[in-house]
């Protein structure tokens, strides 16, 4: 398994804020999206907010690569839908390049413990 973390803005819009998390809930989400996510290597999906920022981690199986699911969603009419819809809530981060939405994160630390209790 492979982690990465990815961060976008929603438009600092209370109402639309609330309308992306209607879409993001289980009962809302469209069954294609989530087959499409699956298919394309990914184990693990979890999305959070604070505010306006969006912050997904993603687990990925080994065959996985961003490359293959553009390409895999660019060829889905249904994930096209869906990431017009998701636009209407979305806004590039300021640093994206042209076109860019969610943008991977770079890890800065890590505390990784393990306690041991052999020791006498």
């Amino acid at each position: 398994m492979k982690r990465y973390t990815l961060a976008l803005d929603l438009k600092d819009d209370p109402a639309l804020i609330d309308e992306y998390e209607h879409w993001h809930r289980a009962e809302n989400g469209w069954p294609e999206i989530k087959q499409s996510i699956e298919d394309a290597g990914i184990a693990n999906m979890e999305i959070y907010r604070t505010g306006n920022r969006l912050f997904m981690i993603m687990e990925t199986t080994a065959h996985f690569s961003f490359e293959k699911k553009s390409d895999m969603d660019a060829a889905n009419p249904k994930v096209q839908e869906w990431e017009r819809l998701m636009w209407k809530f979305q806004q590039p981060l300021p640093w994206a390049r042209e076109g860019e939405k969610w943008i991977i994160m770079d890890k800065i630390f890590e505390l990784n413990t393990t306690i041991n209790h052999h020791h006498e």
